[in-house]
């Protein structure tokens, strides 16, 4: 199944737009803005900077941070929300901008592979990864590569 290609301005663009009705209630903390602000401009320097590993797993690694500090938030915080429309309102684009940070996550996983990032996700025994592609087996060995033949090759320069 082929996975579709998501824009990373459209991922930057609709967290943005999401984190700034969330943060129009009076409820969250300001560290829930400036941490989902920061990973906005992670988002925006991994935009700037096409080819750059390091951008697109900064705002990956962003992404998953700020999910677990947003929980936080709202756990915290939430016994404060007097219910009116407008709270009603900002709570629920703060937790519908959670609910789409692990499916971002996922298409800035796919960008980070696809600019040439290899993490590795495959754990082995006791998590240390597992490189099997230096791997040479020692029951099949190759066989020796023989060195060139030297007389087949014609007399020797003559020397001056």
């Amino acid at each position: 199944m082929e996975i579709p290609a998501v824009n990373l301005k459209a991922i930057v663009l609709l967290h943005w737009l999401l984190t700034i009705w969330g943060c129009m209630g009076p409820w969250l903390p300001n560290t829930y803005s400036w941490s989902n602000f920061t990973v906005l401009a992670l988002g925006v320097w991994a935009i700037a900077q096409r080819d750059s590993v390091d951008a697109i797993f900064m705002f990956l690694t962003g992404l998953l941070l700020t999910i677990l500090t947003d929980i936080i938030h709202f756990s915290l915080c939430y016994h404060l929300v007097v219910l009116t429309d407008t709270m009603r309102f900002c709570t629920g684009m703060a937790i519908f901008s959670l609910l789409l940070k692990p499916l971002s996550c996922f298409f800035a996983y796919q960008m980070y592979r696809e600019r040439g990032g290899e993490y590795a996700l495959n754990l082995g025994v006791f998590g240390v990864s597992q490189d099997v592609s230096s791997y040479q087996s020692i029951d099949t060995p190759d066989p020796p590569r023989p060195y060139p033949d030297v007389a087949s090759k014609g007399p020797p320069p003559s020397s001056y």
